[in-house]
């Protein structure tokens, strides 16, 4: 079923008005009809059926039902990595989404200071609502940075339980029984003992992928899939 998100607000009505590029795509391009069912999220995690009551070339008009699953994974996963070249950020942002993470933050740190400028986080942002309607989620992830190493405790404080992957850690398990888990992804060329140390001292746990040496974007994914079940 098709998804669309829409505003709290417009998740909230009885009624949805829908124009322009939505209205386009679904109708225009999507050939969508009077009669057929939509799946209206709103961006935080809910979803409500919907249904095609009026169709026209500018405009359509469609009737909002009962909630419907979310498909949102039980854990709730903030992943936080050091930047990537864009290309490989875009492709990380996409396949993070639709493997269920809550938000996504780019860090900087000592072995990879990279940054990327406002207009590419509109264009990760943009690339996480896409993947979230595609795989027929109801939240979109968060999309932020650049985040100093400094950031890091606060930032994993909103989580119940938080992990760094590092060779000499443990294997990383899924996350049974947690509700949420932060997740940090270091460069290709690992933390500095610095780094580390800091993150020892906030109670980050040192986990790891295996003996190989991965991308960034890689080590991203696989980790998500470890501590997470697509279910």
């Amino acid at each position: 079923m098709t998804t669309v998100f829409v505003t709290p607000e417009e998740w909230a009505g009885e009624r949805l008005e829908l124009v322009g590029a939505v209205h386009h795509h679904l109708f225009r391009v999507g050939r969508l009809a009077v009669g057929q069912s939509l799946r209206l999220a709103d961006g935080g995690g809910r979803a409500r059926r919907g249904i095609i009551e009026f169709v026209n070339r500018t405009r359509a008009e469609v009737g909002l039902g009962s909630e419907v699953p979310g498909n949102e994974s039980d854990v709730k996963v903030q992943l936080l990595v050091v930047a990537p070249k864009k290309p490989r950020a875009e492709w990380l942002v996409e396949k993070a989404t639709e493997l269920g993470v809550g938000a996504v933050r780019f860090l900087c740190s000592e072995r990879g200071p990279r940054d990327y400028g406002e207009g590419a986080y509109e264009r990760f942002r943009r690339i996480a609502r896409s993947a979230a309607e595609q795989c027929e989620r109801a939240l979109v992830p968060e999309v932020t940075g650049m985040h100093e190493s400094e950031e890091v405790t606060e930032l994993v404080k909103a989580s119940a339980a938080a992990f760094v992957l590092d060779a000499s850690g443990r294997a990383l398990a899924p996350a049974a029984g947690l509700e949420s888990i932060a997740l940090l992804v270091g460069p290709e060329g690992g933390w500095s003992s610095r780094e580390l140390d800091e993150f020892a001292e906030c109670g980050i746990v040192l986990a790891g992928l295996g003996p190989r040496v991965l991308r960034v974007e890689t080590a991203a994914v696989v980790a998500v899939s470890a501590c997470v079940s697509p279910d």
